[in-house]
């Protein structure tokens, strides 16, 4: 049965359990009591009735209120849905909720308890009501409340609500978690009711857009006391479909609430205030970019090691000298701390950073990296602008709102410009989110003191080509004399935005920190063990633990290769990494993978058999009937291309027959599928080529989409014939 997750909230705990009872109700009179407006509200318009469901009424409540240092923060909605399916049916005949846990807000609230309300009530068509026991029916599970509602029909409507009232202390500047949303969900919504209440030290940064509703102020009778709404009706479903970015074209709705108690913190608070708590803000001018900037990013840190690496070392130029610091710091701060943390997850030291004594500099976050990365930048005299953006799901930068949406990295301005981000282990110069690529970005530099940042400038940051972003695979595969196997050699590279991800699945730390140390001549972790006797069990015991993750690592990429290129039973599975592809963007990270397999890709036809070459390109896009009528605007990650090249070793005693359905040609503005067959010195060789060429597809080129698309899905039907001379 499909579990319908509510966003069902906490509240804390401190007293009787009378009061509890008071509360609950407290909670139930808010929604259902006697000013319910909606509580004979049953009825739709007839041109939803061929809907799943309808949302009758959807209502959602933010209030923020503090006594001294207790602050206390309010949610709560509320849903009444009219159910016309089963789907629908399935869908809200069980909720799971957390009834108690603690608050993570503030400092000191550990100690605080929180509890969920949850409220379900199911109206009959004939009108009858029925109240739902949750106190009674819900069961506990693994810390999780379950509650499943019996004898729901389709007809039915159910009536929910849960509210959440969560304490905690704050004595200085505090952000709660942003909320952006569209006003759409997967049902159309009748009327909907979005409500604010807030008092003095709470500031509110909160802007509607795509044409949503703004938030409008509701007098009050208090001073200190701040209410708002925002209202709307008829809201379309929201239909849920690949690439779509429904903040970009959905009417959507962002805020946060921050709080701050006096001018102090307030200064020091990481976000974009408004003046004044009477204020709602929503704009960010980029004189206030600046503002909150300038001395959060002021360069700084010990850049000393940095300097010693330099020593006797000649570069070209800027460019060579800042490829060159970029990698030496990656792996000074960040890689050559990997065994340690990998010792103490794996519990072989209680205490593995102490060998490396009291100056332990772990770059941490990107904060740190870019003061850290300036300092260096200054003390060679290289020019550099610090990147302000935000990625494309989000908007453009001119919609800046809340902070927490900012990415930040170093724009290096040497001949040819160089962008230098937060590093992973991983993590190459130039490289940064492909959703940021040639959006607009500010530029954030210094006019004469390089510790003052005082200069804001429009960018646009670099974009890349499909073929900078490539997977290529080159397949051999071979047949046994008798058909009843296969063994098959896959060589599978990556460079660009293809190969991050590749590279965080397929390579353990040993496959690269110890290239590291080489590389920089540091010493490993054992090495700097002191007493021979741990330096021998240590050494032990991380020999095992990275045996245990190689083959677990084994195990995966079999199921793996199975999905990949559709064989069930793969047999006697191996990989080697060929290339790590650590230190340029445009270099590939190569492995080479090999197997056996019985009875796959293969069909016996009287004396010939038919071979599922098609597979081997791997799943594809099937794209549904519903999917091809999109309306909706394509929002793709990055361009980006697959290459592949399968060569089939002819068997002795037979010819290849069905080559012309392997020629394939599609190529127009948004992509292409092109696919070759040809046979050369008794190989079948095939390869074909997937592209991808832009970031976004107006709606009207969904069609030019869907024509390569379908000509690659439909490749993988693709048979040839192996036919007996």
């Amino acid at each position: 049965m499909t579990s319908k997750y509510l966003l069902l909230f906490i509240f804390a705990l401190t007293s009787t359990a009378f009061s509890q009872s008071k509360e609950e109700l407290a909670a139930k009179d808010f929604f259902w009591g006697d000013n319910d407006q909606y509580k004979n509200a049953n009825d739709i318009p007839a041109e939803l009735s061929n809907e799943s469901a309808v949302i009758i009424y959807k209502n959602e409540n933010y209030d923020f209120h503090k006594y001294g240092k207790n602050v206390t923060y309010t949610t709560s909605v509320r849903k009444r849905i009219k159910l016309l399916d089963k789907a629908a049916v399935e869908e809200f005949s069980e909720f799971a909720f957390t009834r108690r846990f603690r608050s993570s807000k503030g400092r000191y609230s550990w100690k605080v308890k929180g509890d969920t309300y949850v409220g379900v009530k199911i109206i009959k068509p004939d009108g009858s009501i029925t109240e739902i026991d949750v106190e009674k029916d819900a069961v506990e599970v693994d810390g999780e409340t379950k509650l499943a509602i019996s004898n729901l029909e389709v007809g039915d409507i159910i009536d929910y609500y849960s509210y959440k009232n969560e304490p905690f202390k704050s004595t200085y500047a505090f952000g709660f978690e942003p909320v952006e949303t569209s006003l759409n969900e997967e049902y159309p919504i009748m009327d909907f009711k979005l409500f604010f209440e807030t008092e003095n030290d709470f500031f509110i940064n909160f802007k509607s857009f795509n044409g949503a509703p703004d938030l409008q102020e509701i007098a009050t009778d208090k001073k200190n006391m701040r209410r708002y709404e925002l209202t709307e009706t008829n809201i379309a479903k929201r239909e849920y479909t690949r690439w779509f970015y429904p903040l970009v074209e959905l009417p959507s709705y962002k805020f946060q609430v921050y709080f701050a108690r006096s001018g102090k913190f307030e200064d020091r608070a990481l976000a974009f205030l408004p003046e004044k708590e009477t204020i709602i803000k929503t704009t960010v001018s980029q004189d206030e970019v600046l503002d909150l900037y300038d001395n959060r990013f002021k360069p700084d840190g010990d850049v000393g090691d940095v300097k010693s690496f330099f020593k006797g070392k000649e570069f070209k130029n800027d460019s060579e000298k800042v490829v060159a610091a970029y990698y030496y710091m990656r792996h000074f701060y960040l890689t050559r701390y990997l065994e340690a943390f990998y010792a103490r997850e794996a519990s072989i030291s209680a205490y593995p950073f102490m060998v490396y004594g009291n100056n332990v500099v772990f770059i941490q976050n990107q904060k740190q990296f870019i003061r850290h990365f300036t300092e260096f930048l200054k003390r060679q005299k290289i020019d550099y602008s610090i990147v302000v953006g935000k990625k494309r799901y989000d908007g453009s930068i001119d919609e800046l709102l809340i902070e927490r949406n900012v990415n930040v990295m170093v724009k290096i301005n040497t001949a040819e410009p160089l962008y230098a981000e937060f590093f992973s282990p991983h993590t190459n110069i130039n490289e940064f989110s492909p959703l940021m690529e040639g959006t607009d970005v500010l530029l954030l530099s210094s006019k004469k003191n390089k510790r003052i940042i005082d200069k804001i400038d429009r960018g646009t940051l670099p974009t890349s080509s499909y073929e900078d972003n490539e997977t290529k695979k080159e397949m051999i595969l071979n047949f046994n004399d008798d058909f009843s196997g296969l063994s098959m050699t896959a060589v599978n590279s990556f460079k660009g935005h293809n190969k991050g991800e590749q590279q965080y699945d397929r390579l353990l730390f040993s496959d690269y920190v110890f290239e590291d140390y080489k590389k920089y001549d540091t010493e490993s972790w054992i090495e700097v063990t002191r007493g021979k006797k741990n330096k021998i069990k240590f050494q032990k015991e991380m020999d095992a633990l990275i045996e245990k993750l190689k083959n677990n690592q084994k195990e995966k990429f079999e199921a793996s290769a199975q999905g990949e290129y559709g064989i069930e039973d793969i047999e006697d599975y191996n990989f080697i990494i060929n290339d790590n592809g650590r230190y340029a963007l445009d270099s590939y990270f190569t492995f080479t993978e090999n197997f056996t397999a019985k009875n796959a890709l293969i069909k016996k036809a009287g004396p010939n058999y038919i071979v599922e070459i098609g597979k081997l390109i791997g799943g594809q896009i099937d794209l549904d009937e519903k999917e091809r009528q999109r309306t909706e605007n394509v929002h793709l990650p990055h361009p980006r291309v697959f290459n592949y090249t399968i060569k089939l070793n002819i068997p002795e005693g037979y010819t290849v027959a069905g080559l012309d359905k392997l020629n394939k040609n599609v190529d127009n503005s948004t992509g292409a599928f092109i696919s070759t067959a040809k046979i050369e010195d008794d190989q079948l060789i095939i390869t074909t080529s997937k592209r991808y060429k832009n970031y976004y597809e107006l709606n009207s080129d969904w069609s030019k989409m869907i024509v390569f698309l379908d000509e690659a899905n439909q490749f993988t039907n693709e048979k040839v014939l192996l036919k007996k001379l």
